[in-house]
């Protein structure tokens, strides 16, 4: 119903400014339409291209002008929220799939079936599509993915005599439990998992071993449910802290990129991360430093990880639809998706794009990534509507607690599964 309201009041809005001769819908006193991308690129290498690419655009249209303006990762639900109740949202936004769903069924974003080109829709993977589809509509075009990967001191791996592990042959959940028992030492412990926020790593991961921990029923609604293989990777990660003392304690309040010190002073053997921290790597390791790339394990369903990867949406209520899509195409011609993974250190959804030979050389691991991008699937949250609240009221507070040893198993279930259940409820009356 409020987008509704919103919708009506903002035709109203257009009409009278129709009607009064200010130019409502040409973007201009000289018809020039005016988009506006809102890009959370923060790298600079990232922020430069996403800029080139503006400046591209704009030079070979003139009459549809591109302004680019920053966001952040660290606010964009909330100023995104902030934007469409106001009537003020850019044309054209850049956020992630697990962000979309709430506002894809609040009417805030433009279903783009309709918009798309054929050549952009067939370029790009089901299986990515799938991460940006609620309720049959399509609300963003998913662009950039991540794997989560472990980044390996090679000295330590190659001292310790363990199996390397590669694509083809992985660890197994419990393989990778032994091997960082083995890689713990005196003033060394075999992983660091950076666990300040826990839940997105807890699930993706946990596809590999069968968890799915969502369940849509006949009547579509979404309700939490704990199996077998919902356990294996928070059972693995705690029994490394708890038990076999191999993961370090400190760690788990850390953010990705605070582990990297210890793990450069050989504190820690190695450190689950997503892709795109080899940049960090690269930039801050000490000369000399040697590392590697390597696969997460795998469970029962393989190397299957869940990804909500980066997406480009348009505002339901931008006068410019079909503008604001001819740029996103633009924006994400292969060539062009190219320039933005490797700017982003991260994987391109497209197939032509993926295929491209600079991001298969063993060189600072991008060969391993890419042989893992076929084993990304739409993270299992994607579609569940209340999952931000679930997430940080639920989800984030038990986990860490269990992480950290202070709740077992049984207190874990019954916090992610009956109060879940509780959150999800009010989203699905």
């Amino acid at each position: 119903m409020r987008a509704l309201v919103r919708r009506a009041a903002a035709a109203a809005t257009a009409l009278a400014l129709l009607l009064t001769g200010c130019g409502g819908g040409d973007g201009g006193p000289d018809g020039r339409i005016t988009l506006r991308f809102q890009s959370l690129a923060w790298q600079k290498e990232s922020v430069d291209i996403n800029k080139q690419l503006v400046k591209e655009w704009n030079a070979a249209h003139p009459d549809i002008r591109v302004e680019y303006v920053q966001g952040s990762w660290d606010s964009v639900h909330d100023q995104l929220l902030t934007s469409f109740e106001g009537g003020e949202a850019p044309d054209i936004i850049h956020d992630a799939s697990d962000d979309l769903a709430d506002f894809a069924y609040g009417g805030y974003l433009a279903d783009l079936r309709p918009l798309l080109p054929k050549g952009l829709t067939d370029g790009i993977p089901r299986t990515s599509w799938d991460t940006a589809t609620f309720d049959g509509g399509v609300y963003g075009v998913p662009f950039l993915q991540e794997p989560r990967v472990l980044i390996a001191n090679t000295r330590i791996l190659k001292a310790s005599g363990v199996r390397i592990p590669t694509p083809g042959k992985p660890w197994s959940w419990a393989e990778f439990r032994q091997v960082t028992k083995k890689l713990t030492g005196k003033g060394r412990y075999g992983v660091a998992w950076p666990l300040k926020e826990p839940v997105s790593v807890t699930l993706n991961l946990g596809l590999s071993a069968g968890g799915q921990l969502f369940h849509r029923g006949a009547d579509g609604k979404v309700t939490v449910a704990m199996g077998e293989g919902d356990q294996v990777v928070p059972g693995t990660i705690h029994d490394q802290v708890n038990t076999d003392h191999s993961a370090a304690r400190t760690a788990l309040g850390m953010g990705g990129g605070d582990t990297l010190p210890g793990f450069f002073g050989g504190k820690y053997a190695m450190v689950p991360l997503g892709f795109s921290y080899r940049q960090q790597v690269v930039e801050q390791a000490p000369k000399g430093f040697e590392w590697t790339v390597l696969p997460a394990p795998a469970g029962r369903d393989g190397l299957a990880q869940g990804v909500s990867p980066q997406t480009l949406s348009v505002a339901e209520d931008s006068p410019h639809k079909k503008e604001a899509v001819r740029f996103i195409d633009f924006l994400l011609r292969p060539a062009n998706m190219v320039r933005l993974a490797k700017g982003d250190w991260m994987l391109p959804t497209g197939t032509e794009a993926l295929a491209d030979p600079s991001l298969h050389t063993a060189d600072r691991g991008w060969a391993t990534g890419a042989a893992l991008a076929g084993s990304l699937r739409s993270a299992p949250a994607q579609s569940v509507r209340g999952y931000p609240e679930w997430k940080d009221k639920v989800a984030t507070p038990a986990l860490q607690e269990y992480y950290s040893g202070a709740i077992d198993a049984a207190e874990l279930r019954k916090r992610l599964v009956t109060d879940g259940n509780r959150v999800l409820a009010r989203y699905q009356r």
